[in-house]
């Protein structure tokens, strides 16, 4: 039986009405996607469903958004039990397949995290009922916006994805029933994880997860796609053990349970809350691939490109960082919550230089995704409320760029065939309006006045204040400027202008399209109401958790907007350069040229223009810089198991 408890009159009810919903409602749209046989129905019922959860968000942000903190009790032991069941069977489930592809390390991992949730849950759970089960507050409000509107825009667009990636792809089976019917649960999951005030409710959602991204890595089923999707699963498990380890830390602690409430683990203080802190930060740095954990991110861009938008934007990623923030108040100002910032920052800086050395455009936005996760836990790892209001903002910002060039990126590979940043060159040409969203979205990466830029230049700012700032400060300056030379050297591809003219846009479905303006739309228009967002969402969150808060000035806020319009004139005017354009021939410092831009070279030989970019393995390839990476972050996160152990001791 569900007991709901009652507050703000009858409004409170229908936000907790609103909750359920948003974290039932994907998992029934999941069961009917199952049984979904037609390609019809699946449309129906995946843009029916999109529109169903879209709208739940936005009524309960317009009913939420000034409420504050706000919690509810579910009063119903079988919701645990069923849980409990639900996690046996995925370990039953994880380890039939470890066997199954001999996977010796999975079978390990699971096996000891079954023991440990077979003893948690058989003797030590008991008596433990938190009060409050969900909550929402500003800062889930804003993860809901990023799940319910970006995460079922990648799932409409998929629809349209998945017809033309098995027309290329006839050798894979064909199991769209299955990868959306996992899509939605995906999304059900991340709405309970974000929702849970519930300790072991969020570990329940957690897993899930895993096992959601375990499936849709390993859709293609081949040696590659299975061998990646492992990958990511071993990795995501050892953070389940962590955060198994915290829970059964708390239950020691505490058998009374009251510490299981989210809320009241954080406000406990640090000798109660940074042991479980810091494991589930440990959590959080594996679901978020921060280094030394970072391959199983990359591994996974085998797989179709809507699910590796999903990952990076609005799901997998985003739950590692989102618990991570959420535990700043805790870290801040203690010696666990720097070596967890110096990891994100190590992270950051790494995973920046190592993007330069990429031309394949998919590895490029994984790293990208790398290094801003790792700067968002720097942020959180030194938790001031400064920090956590960079922190929010990045999580926001970067959720919808991302996810935008990860779709630009699959329609341009569909239409041209390639991935690689070199043969996107003249793509305002050939794909004039893809070309247009693309700089818009990489614009949205590193230039002013969007949130990303806006964020790190409010960092540097909360850094010089807290300890050992000025490190932080120059790995901030220095993978910025690094994220400065990988994203203009794309940018310049995409608006060069080469012998190839055909345009080749012209075929794509009108899902992707619908969701390409959408998300080009919400770029362009979250930099201009993100003041808005901040004063009415961010800043009463981290007033709330700090007593104090950071607010943008009328000047910065002026400036903005001029700075907005005067960068959108150049991708817009792309879109009219037919209209009255002289087109003159390139200027080649004196040599002949003829009209399909070849050139008379030495002994009268005719040359074609070719332009390349510098990627400069030498300096920033992965062999140089993953294994520092790796060997760095492993040393700063042993330290922090020297530091926990002597707390607990």
């Amino acid at each position: 039986m569900i007991d709901f408890h009652l507050n703000y009159g009858g409004q409170f009810v229908q936000i907790s009405q609103l909750l359920l919903f948003l974290i039932l409602f994907p998992v029934v749209t999941a069961l009917f996607m199952l049984f979904a046989r037609r390609g019809s129905e699946r449309c129906w019922i995946v843009r029916i469903s999109a529109i169903a959860i879209g709208g739940a968000v936005i009524v309960l942000l317009l009913s939420a958004f000034d409420k504050g903190f706000v919690s509810y009790q579910i009063g119903s032991e079988q919701i645990g039990q069923l849980m409990f069941v639900i996690e046996m069977l995925l370990a039953v489930y994880i380890l039939y397949l470890g066997v199954k592809h001999r996977k010796s390390f999975t079978i390990a991992l699971i096996l000891v995290q079954a023991a440990l949730l077979l003893v948690f849950e058989g003797g030590l759970i008991s008596g433990i009922h938190p009060v409050n089960s969900l909550f929402v507050d500003q800062f889930s409000l804003i993860m809901a916006i990023i799940i319910g509107i970006i995460g079922s825009l990648i799932c409409v667009y998929a629809l349209g994805y998945m017809d033309t990636y098995h027309h290329h792809h006839a050798e894979i089976k064909d199991r769209r029933r299955l990868f959306f019917s996992v899509l939605f649960l995906f999304l059900a999951a991340m709405f309970g994880l974000v929702f849970s005030n519930n300790l072991v409710w969020i570990f329940f959602f957690w897993e899930i997860t895993t096992i959601c991204s375990f499936l849709l890595i390993g859709y293609s089923q081949t040696p590659e796609a299975t061998n990646n999707a492992f990958l990511a699963l071993s990795m995501n498990l050892l953070g389940g053990v962590a955060f198994l380890g915290a829970m059964i830390y708390l239950a020691v602690m505490d058998p009374s349970g009251k510490l299981f409430a989210l809320d009241s683990l954080i406000h406990s203080g640090y000798g109660v809350a940074i042991v479980p802190a810091v494991l589930i930060s440990f959590a959080g740095i594996t679901k978020a691939a921060l280094m030394p954990f970072s391959s199983w991110l990359l591994g996974a861009m085998v797989a179709p490109t809507p699910v590796s938008a999903l990952l990076h934007s609005s799901t997998m990623v985003k739950a590692g960082v989102y618990m991570i923030v959420r535990f700043a108040p805790v870290l801040s100002g203690t010696t666990e919550g720097l070596i967890i910032a110096l990891v994100g920052g190590v992270t950051f800086l790494l995973a920046s230089g190592m993007a330069i050395s990429q031309d394949n455009a998919k590895r490029v936005l994984a790293y990208s995704t790398i290094a801003n996760l790792g700067l968002i836990v720097a942020c959180a790892g030194i938790g001031t409320f400064n920090l956590m209001w960079v922190a929010i903002l990045l999580i926001l910002f970067h959720a919808i760029a991302k996810s935008l060039m990860f779709l630009c990126v699959g329609t341009v590979e569909h239409r041209i065939g390639s991935r690689n940043i070199e043969d996107m060159a003249g793509l305002i040409v050939r794909m004039p309006k893809i070309a247009v969203m693309m700089f818009i979205g990489i614009a949205g990466m590193f230039l002013a006045p969007f949130g990303m830029v806006i964020s790190k230049w409010a960092a540097i700012e909360a850094f010089v204040n807290a300890p050992f700032g000025l490190i932080f400060i120059a790995i901030l300056a220095f993978g910025g400027s690094l994220t400065v030379f990988f994203w203009s050297k794309w940018m310049g591809k995409i608006i060069s202008v080469t012998h190839l003219r055909e345009v080749v846009e012209n075929s794509v479905v009108k899902e992707k399209w619908a969701v390409l303006y959408i998300l080009t739309g919400l770029v362009i228009v979250v930099a201009l109401i993100f003041p808005l967002i901040s004063s009415v969402l961010i800043e009463p969150f981290v007033m709330n958790i700090y007593g104090m808060t950071t607010r943008l000035s009328q000047a910065n806020l002026t400036i903005m907007i001029m700075m907005l319009g005067l960068l959108m004139i150049m991708p817009f005017s792309m879109l009219f350069y037919r209209t009255g354009s002289r087109q003159v021939p390139p200027y080649m410092g004196g040599r002949p040229m003829v009209s399909d831009t070849k050139f008379s070279g030495s002994m009268g030989v005719t040359r074609q223009i070719t332009l390349s970019n510098y990627y400069l393995e030498n300096y920033f390839g992965e062999e140089r810089l993953f294994m520092t990476g790796v060997t760095l972050c492993w040393g700063l996160l042993l330290l922090a198991g020297i530091l926990l152990a002597g707390v607990i001791l």
